[in-house]
């Protein structure tokens, strides 16, 4: 067994305390969404049409995945702590042209470049798996996620009274705070994980293919890839639902919109607690029906006439609880398919996981129509939560070919 090596907090000569992987990853989820509720105020501002401004979410998840495959080769050559530093300064430059954006080409540029923090998200897992094994990574990455929970549940309220209070802008200085408080945090507390490697980047790249042929790193990233597949369907079709099809306002639509992330909160709380115990594929397996179940009773109670936003955002809790149990298990399962290539496997999963997003966010922005209801979000969420569960049970055949039975 693996031993898990002494942390000191502030200490950059230990591994980085969790606290700080938990403020890490946190503020790669808050960029993502703490100021959708702004959304049609930001139309209004730049003179455009939402589906434009919606871009500025998937036009940041396409560009977050890109990043994640060059990020895991990069981190593994030079180490973790430089490229997360580097990652977080930019971000916070990037953020400072959102704010100052004079139309919305410019805006949705500088939110493209926000995806660098994406480091912070994939990194802070990728330290967790270079010093602890598989079953007690998928734990702790379970409760570093849990703690990242907190931030979808609350920013698109913070979000939301912002922008009543001062505007859109708001949101944004908020992101170049913390983003400057956490820079400060990372670079006196993040301990180098993973020693440089002596290879060259080029050959760190062409090790892709050790993890491209694994039928079980596709298993774990794809079902991954499915399983948050909802959550980024909704990440695009939530807003214009709340708004267009209930008539939310920013504030009230914030409170909703954060609900998913209860049960993420309590599923990666079951994850830390009976992953290192149940093994992370049958984890795995229960997120993927629980998600698929809550998508499916969704479009039931739509189906009999009970069409409110209590019901929609409601059962997307479930969404979140699966989620919450699927992400951290299957994670941990990418990244210890080859454990030397944690911070490539860590960035190809993600950028597989967030590319899927994105195109499923464009989609869903694209679907939803004046007059089509939540219809067409609900379908393409319920396909994409079946598909996981097809994903899983494909890893649960390879290990069993694996064992000879």
């Amino acid at each position: 067994m693996q031993n898990v090596p002494t942390v000191r907090f502030l200490d950059r000569t230990t591994p980085p305390h969790i606290a700080t992987l938990i403020l890490l990853a946190g503020l790669s989820a808050l960029a993502m969404n703490v100021f959708l509720p702004s959304l049609p105020k930001m139309v209004a501002h730049f003179d455009t049409q939402y589906r434009l401004m919606q871009l500025s979410v998937a036009i940041y998840l396409a560009v977050n995945a890109v990043l994640q495959v060059l990020i895991g080769p990069v981190s593994d050559k030079f180490g973790r702590r430089p490229v997360i530093l580097w990652g977080v300064g930019l971000f916070c430059v990037a953020t400072v042209g959102c704010i100052f954006a004079p139309n919305v080409t410019l805006f949705l540029t500088f939110r493209m470049c926000q995806a660098v923090v994406v480091t912070a998200m994939v990194l802070s897992r990728a330290a967790v798996r270079d010093v602890v094994p598989q079953d007690q990574a998928a734990s702790m990455i379970g409760y570093v996620t849990m703690g990242v929970a907190v931030v979808p549940m609350i920013g698109p309220v913070i979000g939301g009274m912002l922008d009543e209070a001062f505007g859109w802008q708001s949101t944004f200085w908020l992101l170049l705070i913390l983003g400057g408080a956490i820079f400060w945090l990372t670079w006196c507390d993040l301990g180098e994980t993973s020693a440089p490697r002596g290879l060259s980047l080029g050959q760190q790249f062409r090790k892709y293919p050790e993890l491209l042929a694994s039928p079980r790193f596709w298993g774990y990233a794809l079902t991954c890839a499915l399983a948050s597949g909802g959550f980024f369907a909704y990440l695009g079709g939530a807003p214009f639902v709340g708004t267009a099809v209930f008539g939310l306002t920013p504030t009230v639509l914030g409170f909703f919109f954060g609900l998913p992330a209860i049960g993420y909160f309590i599923g990666n709380g079951l994850s830390g607690k009976f992953s290192a115990r149940i093994g992370v594929n049958l984890m795995i397996l229960w997120g993927c029906l629980t998600n698929t179940a809550g998508l499916a009773l969704a479009l039931i109670l739509f189906l009999s006439g009970l069409q409110s936003e209590w019901t929609f955002f409601g059962c997307m809790t479930f969404m979140g609880l699966g989620n919450g149990m699927t992400i951290p298990n299957a994670t941990a399962g990418a990244l210890s398919v080859r454990p030397h290539l944690a911070g490539t496997a860590s960035g190809l999963s993600g950028a597989i996981m967030i590319g899927g997003g994105a195109g499923l966010s464009a989609l869903a922005g694209g679907l939803l129509q004046p007059g089509t209801g939540a219809w067409p979000l609900l379908w393409l969420m319920l396909a994409t939560g079946v598909a996981s569960i097809m994903s899983i049970a494909l890893v649960f055949h390879r290990e069993r070919k694996l064992r000879g039975y």
